[in-house]
């Protein structure tokens, strides 16, 4: 064996011991694997949701890998790929991949689904383990690599392949991820024109007021409401107003699941008296058009850009910025509520820029030389 000093302060449990190692690089690496592989701890995802209660929709993540460092002796690696996500400061895993066997270029087939939210900053990370035992204990496995994005960046991209990185943010060797997003939500709706022709009265000492009433099956097997039209008063022909309902709404998103549509057309007494009875009247359906309603994650992974341009005031009514009582006040201690702005909306809305270049514009500023106001405007004097 090569001499090759490292020095390595492990706490393995509850007594830190200090080793030292006379070992060669490759050794080296080896070692710094095993430890970083012991860094995850395996924290079990939350009971509850993460991120805000209402999410805009769902993202489907597919994981592929490349050239994955090979641990195992005899074969290849055994490769499977963790989500995790930042929840207040920490990484807590959300799911796993299967495992694919002797493969240091997976695809893995099981799909990651997070919700999307564009007005938060979601950062993710994606840590390749190689599978050595049975123990769902991430530190009982062969750590290969990890990367770490948000999840803005995967959607304004689509799909990135990016190099995979030791905790020391060296690479893994050759190791590559490579991430592809999709939407998964059924954004289509469907628009109904409804008529109804010579339908029975109803009133004694008038015309009908005819509306209709749409139910789907719910999970217990009763009749859910789903959609009511307006009432239309006094005629027995109605011509009602068209309206357009969410698909899944309607139908859980099947065109071909029964749906239940109630208007009193049918008369009991009328239908038992006369044997030539047929109805009530008819209901007419004018026209039916299923359309897609695009998302605000349509037009992004559709290739639109966002581009962040800051406008800011100087106009000397905000008062002087070394007055603390100014709007433009630069406080020594923090950021004064034009920077806190600026950062809050712009964290978010780089990772949609293409070229990550945000133009910053201002007007009634006095610049030296001269001093002059520059701005047309009386208003910037």
């Amino acid at each position: 064996m090569r001499a090759f000093g490292c020095v390595f302060s492990c706490y393995l449990s509850a007594c830190p011991e200090v080793f030292l190692f006379s070992l060669c690089p490759t050794d080296c690496l080896e070692l710094l694997l095993l430890l970083e592989s012991m860094a995850y701890t395996g924290t079990p995802p939350p009971a509850g949701p993460i991120g805000s209660q209402y999410c805009v929709c769902k993202v489907e993540l597919s994981i592929c890998g490349q050239n994955l460092l090979d641990r195992d002796v005899t074969s290849k690696s055994d490769p499977f790929c963790v989500l995790f996500m930042e929840v207040n400061g920490k990484w807590v895993e959300l799911d796993r991949t299967e495992t694919a066997v002797n493969n240091l270029n997976p695809a893995f087939s099981k799909k990651f689904v997070v919700d999307y939210h564009f007005e938060e900053v979601q950062k993710l990370k994606f840590a390749l383990f190689d599978q050595d035992k049975s123990s769902t204990q991430l530190y009982e496995h062969d750590f290969l690599g990890e990367f770490s994005c948000t999840l803005g960046t995967i959607v304004s991209s689509k799909k990135i392949t990016r190099t995979l990185l030791l905790g020391n943010g060296k690479p893994a060797g050759k190791g590559m991820i490579t991430i592809a997003a999709q939407e998964l939500s059924d954004n289509r709706v469907i628009t109904l024109s409804m008529a109804g022709r010579k339908l029975d009265k109803k009133d004694l000492f008038g015309k009908s007021d005819p509306f209709l009433e749409f139910y789907k099956p719910g999970d217990d097997g009763k009749w859910m409401l789903v959609h009511r039209t307006e009432v239309i008063k006094y005629t027995l022909d109605p011509v009602w107003k068209p309206f357009t309902v969410p698909l899944v709404s309607l139908c859980d998103g099947d065109v071909e699941k029964l749906i239940k549509l109630e208007l009193e057309c049918i008369n009991p007494k009328k239908q038992k008296k006369k044997k030539n009875y047929k109805n009530s009247g008819i209901i007419i359906v004018k026209s039916c058009k299923i359309t897609r309603d695009f998302s605000f994650l349509d037009y992004i992974l559709g290739g639109c850009q966002l581009m962040f341009t800051v406008g800011i005031d100087f106009t000397a009514s905000n008062g002087n910025p070394r007055d603390p009582s100014s709007l433009h006040y630069i406080n020594p201690m923090g950021t004064n509520e034009y920077l806190s702005a600026i950062w809050a909306v712009g964290q978010i809305i780089q990772d949609y820029d293409s070229d990550k270049m945000f133009p910053a514009l201002g007007f009634g500023a006095q610049l030296p030389p001269d001093w002059k106001v520059m701005c047309s405007s009386d208003l910037c004097a």
